[in-house]
């Protein structure tokens, strides 16, 4: 089996140091600094699973006072990625390709988005590229889905 990811190997080293992971959060932000505005704070990764959190601030509310689309959107893309990034092997590489978004209720709190993949791909198979389907759960602090999106990701061996 490859290696995991660098971003994978950080998240390991930093997550169990107090205050490690909003320094992977900061360090993923200004890696990706369009991100930003939604100030995400990767809360867990593990291969097959993320959650990222979004705080309920005034660069995200639309004129409802609500949290806009773009930055639930933005949220689901960021665990999808961090999902990815800790599920992917160095062997392999991956790039979203397409988002299909439902918008299921008025996001009125800050949100959490959880992106699972089960089962998890035979990367050992993947000798081509082939679309992975990444499902995101965007949830309000009372645990209400009020986004989901289904994220496809094209994975191809790293060669």
């Amino acid at each position: 089996m490859a290696a995991p990811t660098t971003t994978y190997r950080m998240w390991k080293r930093l997550a169990a140091r107090p205050g490690g992971s909003r320094l992977f959060s900061a360090a993923a932000i200004a890696r990706v600094p369009y991100f930003a505005s939604i100030t995400p704070h990767v809360v867990r990764m593990e291969p097959g699973l993320a959650e990222v959190t979004v705080p309920k601030w005034f660069f995200v509310y639309n004129h409802l006072h609500t949290v806009h689309a773009i930055a639930s959107c933005n949220a689901a893309e960021m665990a999808m990625g961090m999902l990815m990034e800790a599920t992917v092997p160095t062997s392999h590489r991956w790039i979203p390709k397409a988002m299909n978004v439902h918008y299921l209720e008025k996001a009125t709190t800050s949100l959490r988005a959880q992106a699972r993949l089960e089962p998890l791909p035979d990367f050992e198979a993947i000798t081509e590229g082939v679309d992975v389907v990444v499902p995101v759960s965007v949830l309000d602090r009372a645990g209400v889905e009020v986004v989901h999106a289904d994220i496809t990701c094209w994975v191809t061996p790293a060669h």
